[in-house]
């Protein structure tokens, strides 16, 4: 009765396959396929990558696959024979379609939480607001002034509560009336988290009589 290796050996040099050409076809160091050709298991990992190895090399050879499982159980030691419990099964790293696949998943996954993380950021923090016009402690000798600034796009601005028009671009011009008594202007950027960002503006009104 032949052993698996024997089984695995036979058909390896009938179809005229050196060692290199199953280690390079396979990923199986060749050290391995000639330790189960020969029935060597102290050189061998554990059972389960073994049988892994013998389902590789069977289906590649043009060996019944379920034949070559059945005489490797057969034929490996029992649990008492010493084993060598970590070899080197590296092998040699070979990029295949599916690692390339797995990447693009990944990539795309990583984006789509940068992404999200982005918005959750964005929407839980108060929005920018940069006001322009006028500089502080701005003297004022007209009773209408005017005021301009930037901020987020998504927000919306109110000038001592009065409600100013922002555009796409997030610019914001308005114009507010004051009076004598009237020292400060209050630009508040709202939003849609409802979160604030207010710049107060001290004025020193000159008006004339």
């Amino acid at each position: 009765m032949r052993t698996i290796g024997e089984i695995l050996k036979s058909a390896r040099i009938k179809k005229r396959y050196s060692l290199k050409k199953v280690e390079r076809e396979t990923k199986i160091k060749k050290e391995f396929v000639e330790a189960i050709e020969s029935g060597d298991w102290t050189v061998l990992p554990d059972f389960p990558v073994v049988l892994g190895f013998v389902k590789n090399l069977a289906s590649f050879l043009e060996v019944d696959v379920k034949m070559a499982q059945a005489t490797l159980k057969r034929d490996y030691p029992p649990r008492g024979l010493s084993i060598n419990p970590k070899p080197d099964v590296g092998g040699k790293f070979a990029w295949t379609p599916k690692y390339t696949f797995l990447v693009g998943i990944l990539t795309t996954v990583l984006a789509l939480f940068g992404y999200l993380g982005f918005q959750f950021i964005k929407f839980n923090s108060p929005p920018a607001l940069e006001v322009t016009r006028p500089p502080e402690s701005f003297v004022a000798t007209s009773n209408k002034i005017d005021i301009s600034g930037k901020t987020d796009s998504d927000a919306t601005i109110k000038i001592n509560n009065q409600l100013v028009l922002v555009d796409e671009d997030g610019v914001f011009n308005g114009q507010v009336e004051i009076f004598e008594g009237t020292e400060e202007i209050v630009i508040t950027a709202t939003n849609r988290s409802k979160k604030e960002t207010t710049i107060v503006r001290k004025i020193v009104p000159e008006l004339s009589k």
